[in-house]
């Protein structure tokens, strides 16, 4: 990660008046996702407006990834699909994403990315998005001229479980979605959402511009949308998240995915704000897992403290304890009120919760650890 630093100063935001050759393009990088490309591509073909090039970016798959992408691509009324083969990537997905960008800069005249574009959608292949999405993203991307990006809303896909703990597990996903995706839209926005993130294509041109790629090609870069996100950020862009632009996306069936995912989740966020330092914009992150590290070693030592005091004194009925404890029962389910009342209940029982935050605790602190201690491992 020598040298990253420098790639990231401010620039000056570059504005065009070039007509696109297309309004809105699509990029899915896919690698193995032959279980879900279909229903994805599905999900942009039901659009009320509909885009105008599909780009699928076939990336180091093994399976029929491809053949399912080129079986769309020649349905009859099908948006124009072209599917892009990239068999020895080592860039993971910024290097597809990147590969689709210099497809459509190489369609330009002139090999600027706004002459091919004018908006440009990137989306994961096991994501479906709401039939509306792309109509509302032109619609809060046009309000502002000094919108570079809007991200989706996301939330978990739900009924995809086998057994009580999978249940359990993917029901809590869907309540850590549903929760964050509320608080995303209601202040400036900690990244765009691999998900679902649609761009101006100036703003895009302009890190293009400034830095010649888009999307960071470093095998240590594991989190492609947020360091883009500060890229846009630190070239003069503002983005934003909307509560109408929605998409759905696949949890994680198992313990063990659920945390090799968050972990590089956090372990790239972490290796990110190193990389930048504290700036303006970054900031607000570095102080929430601060903050995050506080809330946790003040949980760990009230409950020693409470267990000591149990073991000198024995119980103690204390009616202020059961107060507190009544009040976080009804704010936490105060704050998923949106999703359901299901999902009051289980907040409400505290102790779903309590179990899955030792979980979400874990990957924190072994994300920071990781991130100090541990080089991340080339593409394999």
């Amino acid at each position: 990660m020598a040298g990253a630093p420098a790639r990231h100063r401010r620039r000056r935001v570059i504005a065009t008046a070039v007509p696109a050759l297309y309004d809105t393009v699509v990029i899915v990088p896919a690698r193995n996702e032959e279980a879900g490309i279909l229903l994805a591509l599905d999900s942009l073909a039901g659009q009320t407006h509909r885009p105008d090039l599909i780009l699928v970016v076939v990336n180091n798959s093994t399976d029929r990834t491809e053949d399912y992408a080129r079986t769309f691509a020649a349905r009859p009324g099908a948006p124009r699909t072209v599917i892009l083969n990239v068999p020895h990537n080592p860039h993971k997905k910024a290097g597809a994403l990147n590969h689709g960008i210099r497809w459509l800069c190489a369609a330009a005249s002139d090999g600027r990315l706004v002459t091919t574009a004018r908006y440009l959608l990137v989306m994961d292949a096991d994501t479906s998005l709401h039939h509306q999405f792309l109509a509302r993203a032109r619609r809060v991307i046009q309000s502002d001229p000094r919108l570079g990006g809007v991200s989706a809303t996301c939330l978990g896909r739900t009924d995809l479980w086998n057994s009580p703990w999978q249940r359990y597990l993917t029901g809590m996903q869907i309540i850590e979605y549903g929760r964050y995706s509320r608080s995303r839209y209601r202040r400036d926005i900690h990244s765009m959402s691999g998900a679902g993130s649609f761009y101006r294509a100036e703003a895009l041109q302009s890190v293009l511009h400034w830095r010649g790629e888009v999307f960071w090609e470093d095998h240590a870069n594991l989190v492609e949308d947020y360091e883009t996100t500060l890229a846009l950020k630190e070239s003069g862009w503002k983005i934003t998240a909307n509560q109408m632009c929605v998409a759905y996306t696949d949890l994680m069936p198992t313990l063990r995915e659920l945390v090799q995912q968050r972990e590089r989740w956090m372990r790239g966020t972490v290796d990110t704000l190193r990389q930048r330092g504290w700036t303006r914009h970054t900031w607000y992150s570095t102080l929430t897992i601060l903050m995050g590290f506080v809330g946790f070693a003040y949980s760990i030592g009230w409950g020693l403290v409470s267990l000591g005091l149990m073991a000198q004194h024995g119980y103690l009925f204390d009616p202020a304890w059961f107060a507190l404890i009544a009040f976080w029962a009804v704010y936490a389910g105060f704050r998923v009120r949106h999703l359901g009342w299901k999902a009051v209940l289980v907040e409400c029982a505290l102790f779903p919760e309590v179990l899955f935050s030792i979980v979400r605790n874990y990957w924190l602190l072994s994300s920071v650890a990781k991130s100090y201690l541990t080089r991340v491992s080339a593409w394999k």
